[in-house]
């Protein structure tokens, strides 16, 4: 279990780091935008981002 948390965990950092790398000019006006964000959108979105990883979860079990 160990294992497939580190390995999760190293893959979202991968993932994370892929958009700055790749594009840092279109990363900073995405970020400039979340902050424009209301707390209820940003909620709704890491809402929407469990809801969407249970699901992926569930299914590749």
């Amino acid at each position: 279990m160990e294992d497939l948390l580190l390995g999760a965990l190293a893959l979202m950092l991968v993932f994370e780091g892929l958009l700055p790398f790749v594009s840092p000019r279109g990363w900073r006006s995405m970020f400039e935008r979340a902050t424009a964000m209301t707390d209820g959108q940003i909620r709704f979105i890491g809402l929407m981002s469990i809801v969407i990883g249970l699901v992926l979860l569930v299914a590749w079990r």
